[in-house]
This record gives C-alpha cells, sequence and structure tokens, in this order.
C-alpha cells in the first residue's frame, strides 16, 4: 500500500470520527431542545450552566435523564451488536438472539406474578438478573456441542431458550392481569419516566461489559479470518466465546433492563459503523457505540414530536417502524454480496 493511499485512508477515518462526534453532540441538543414542550437551544445551554431558572422541571427533571439513558442505552446496544456479529459471522446476528432480552422479561414477569411488584426498581433488579441467567443457560447448552469453533450450536440454543421463555411469558400474562400490566409497560420499549437513579444499578454491568468488549476486540479480528486460522494465531475459541457472550450479555442485559427490549440497534449500528471506519473491531465497537446512541436519541426524539402534546410515541416502536426498513436494506446488500 503506498503512502498517498495511507495517508487518504487516515484522513477518512478522522473524519468519520469528527463526523460521528459532531452527530452525537446534535442528537444530544435535540433531545434537550425538541418535544412536545420545544425549549430554544440557547435556553437549555444556560439551564445547563447554571440550573435555576424556569426551565429546570423541564430540562433537568425530564430531558436530561432520559438524554443520559438514551447515551447509554444506545451505546450498549450498539457495541453488543457489533460482538454478536463477529462471534457468530453472520451479519443479521442481534443481541436478542442470546435469550437476554426474553429471559429479562420473564424475570420482571415471574416478579409481578409472584411478588406483586410494580416498581421500576424492582423491575431493573429482576430484568438484570433474568437477562444473566438466559445467557448462562444459552451458552450452557451450546458447549454440550463441544464444537465453540462453530457459533451455529450458540445460534440454536439462543432461539430455542428465547422461544421457550417467550411461551412462559404469554402464558402467565394471560392468566393474571397485574402482571399483564406490569409487562405492557415494560415490554414497549421507552426512555420516558425513568429516573436517574435507575441508572446506578446498572453502570457497573456497563463498565465490565465495555471492558470485556475492548478484551475481546483482538480475538474477534482473528475471528474474521477463519476459526482455524485464528487457532493457528493462538487464540483459543473457548475463552474468546465466553468472553464475548458475557460482554454481550452484561451490555445488553443493562439496557433492557433499564429501557425495555429496543430492537433493531443492534443489528443496524454495526453496519453503519463498519462502513466509516472499517472492520477492525478496535475501532469498529466504539463507533458501533456512537452510532447506537446517536440512533436511540434521535428516534427517541422523533417520537416526541410526533406524538405532539397529547401522548409519545415510544423510541420502541419508532425502531420498529424504522428498523424494518433498514433490516430490508441490509438483507439485499447481504445477498447481492454474496453472489
Amino acid at each position: 500500500m503506498s503512502s498517498s493511499t495511507l495517508v487518504v485512508s487516515r484522513r477518512v477515518r478522522v473524519d468519520a470520527w469528527a463526523a460521528l462526534g459532531l452527530a452525537l453532540l446534535l442528537a444530544m441538543l435535540g433531545s434537550l431542545a425538541l418535544g412536545s414542550n420545544a425549549v430554544d437551544p440557547v435556553a437549555v445551554i444556560r439551564a445547563l450552566i447554571d440550573p435555576g431558572t424556569d426551565m429546570d422541571a423541564v430540562i433537568w427533571g425530564s430531558r436530561v435523564p432520559r438524554t443520559l439513558l438514551g447515551l447509554l442505552v444506545g451505546s450498549c446496544l450498539g457495541v453488543a451488536g457489533a460482538l454478536m456479529q463477529g462471534q457468530t459471522g453472520n451479519p443479521l446476528a442481534d443481541p436478542g438472539l442470546f435469550g437476554v432480552s426474553s429471559g429479562a422479561g420473564l424475570a420482571v414477569v415471574l416478579g409481578a406474578y409472584l411478588l406483586g411488584h410494580n416498581s421500576m426498581t424492582a423491575s431493573l433488579v429482576l430484568a438484570i438478573a433474568g437477562a444473566l441467567i438466559a445467557s448462562v443457560v444459552v451458552f450452557g447448552i451450546a458447549t454440550l456441542s463441544r464444537d465453540l469453533a462453530n457459533p451455529v450450536p450458540l445460534a440454536i440454543a439462543g432461539t430455542a431458550v428465547t422461544a421457550l421463555l417467550n411461551a412462559v411469558i404469554s402464558f402467565l400474562v394471560l392468566t393474571n392481569a397485574g402482571s399483564l400490566e406490569v409487562f405492557r409497560v415494560w415490554v414497549v420499549g421507552s426512555l420516558g419516566g425513568r429516573a436517574l437513579d435507575a441508572v446506578a444499578p446498572a453502570l457497573l454491568l456497563v463498565l465490565a461489559g465495555f471492558a470485556l468488549a475492548f478484551v475481546n476486540a483482538r480475538s474477534l479480528n482473528s475471528l474474521t479470518l477463519g476459526t482455524e486460522l485464528a487457532q493457528g494465531l493462538g487464540e483459543t475459541l473457548w475463552r474468546a466465546r465466553l468472553v464475548g457472550l458475557s460482554a454481550i450479555t452484561l451490555t445488553t442485559a443493562a439496557a433492557v433492563a433499564l429501557a425495555g427490549p429496543i430492537g433493531f440497534i443492534g443489528l443496524t449500528a454495526p453496519h453503519a459503523a463498519r462502513r466509516m471506519v472499517g472492520g477492525n473491531h478496535f475501532r469498529l465497537l466504539p463507533a458501533s457505540g456512537l452510532v447506537g446512541a446517536i440512533t436511540l436519541l434521535v428516534c427517541d426524539t422523533v417520537g416526541r414530536l410526533i406524538g405532539g402534546g397529547q401522548a409519545e410515541v415510544p423510541v420502541g416502536v419508532v425502531l420498529a417502524t424504522l428498523g424494518g426498513v433498514a433490516f430490508i436494506a441490509i438483507v439485499r446488500r447481504t445477498k447481492l454480496a454474496a453472489l
């Protein structure tokens, strides 16, 4: 590769990071300023710098918490999606494939069914526990095949466990009105109505998940060359799978527990990031996190604007609508690339 090509490639990467940073700042400003009660951007900045204005109830009471939550949840889902696609070698893989969302949902429903709780804190703790247990079960089933070089057992185990958990959830919510109400509020996927104190219990999971993701980046780069060549380069496959699954579980569990099951970000964010910074996972993982955060904040703002003054459209609904279009585009591009 010539020196001029290296300079151009480096410049493209710098431009990509600059574009991501600018997009993130604009998404954050839009999340703070736009909604049913629009606020002038200057007033937003003034309220952030000097609290005590008449806009504190709107900015600090509602929009700052959901903006910070959107940054955290979106980055978790973006990183988890990049990890999942790197682990399985499947460009259509999504973090929910490991049963994380279904495990969290079943734990929330069981809490309402058995304990009769309806608090956000209880739902958060139960969702994290359920997501972790479901992932452990999936990995345990997959290891029975004794072929961790092949990602297919993980995908099959995840699909089977997800189907089983969803069946149990359906039974519980159909036979108990209290469970149905709690599940209805949680399952829609939203950043609204969440307080910052709900972030603290999940923050340690997020930090641990990001650390494991960084550790797993080298193994993922090797796995893109094929499992046999990765082993020849000194990779221990069971360790790479375990570290990757742990990172996926921790980041997705925290995101699902905080905001409910939000789809498509884990699927689409890595594709957008890969086009901007390339396939090296040391760059791809943080870029996917940034794209995920930007996407979630923008879609949450769109949901507030669509709902107007009456009621907002939950970000999970907005993403389900837009994500369907993105999914079709990814499938078409993947098929064309395979030809």
